[in-house]
């Protein structure tokens, strides 16, 4: 990828975006989605041993043992406090871990979800933008407007029409926060600390929606 306009520092956080070239769908059906998240946590870790697609097609032993590996280095180029994926763009709140963390990351992960979509849809080249925008959190406020700026994203952009189904809406760390899912890929602490209850976190989102 291009060079940043701005240093990425480790330990500072940052919001980052990129979308599809010309705004072209990214994430067309849930099965993509799905698999864009799973290559998230996947290449948040500093040195995966192979690319996802090979680790997918692993016997299941073989796959529990690399990721039980994985969680005992705990060894990340990033945290992820927050996610979005939209059918053509997607936002992170990350904390940058190691030298280059947030530019390693979004380099393989990006790189690992377009050889799927090129590959699923019989296309060729880049799918995304080649520059993402980063914009460092510098005050805590600014730091929760963001976390409800991301997860707000799908209804503000009307790509769900009611709040209750934001709540669930699968393909962003909301439902995480707000404790409907099982699965933990963010480092939600930070944001939650702040909020007594996952309800009054919710509120807190919610009250904003329509601003």
């Amino acid at each position: 990828m291009p060079g940043r306009d701005i240093p990425l520092v480790n330990g500072e956080i940052y919001h980052v975006l990129n979308r599809g070239i010309a705004s072209q769908p990214t994430f067309t059906d849930a099965r993509e989605y799905k698999r864009a998240i799973e290559a998230m946590s996947y290449y948040q870790n500093l040195h995966p041993p192979q690319r996802y697609s090979i680790f997918l097609v692993q016997a299941r032993k073989i796959r529990e043992e690399i990721l039980a590996k994985l969680k005992e280095k705990a060894e990340f180029w990033v945290e992820i406090i927050a996610y979005c994926f939209m059918p053509n763009h997607f936002h992170f709140l990350l904390r940058q871990k190691a030298d280059r963390g947030i530019s390693n990351f979004l380099s393989n992960f990006t790189n690992s979800y377009t050889r799927y979509f090129n590959t699923r849809h019989k296309r060729q080249g880049p799918l995304f933008m080649g520059k993402f925008k980063a914009v460092r959190v510098e005050t805590d406020e600014q730091f929760y407007h963001l976390s409800r700026y991301i997860h707000l994203n799908p209804y503000s952009s009307y790509v769900v029409k009611s709040l209750e189904t934001l709540a669930n809406y699968p393909f962003s760390s909301l439902p995480e926060y707000l404790g409907e899912v099982s699965h933990t890929y963010c480092q939600k602490e930070l944001i939650l600390a702040r909020f007594p209850t996952a309800e009054s976190y919710k509120k807190f989102v919610f009250d904003q929606a329509d601003y």
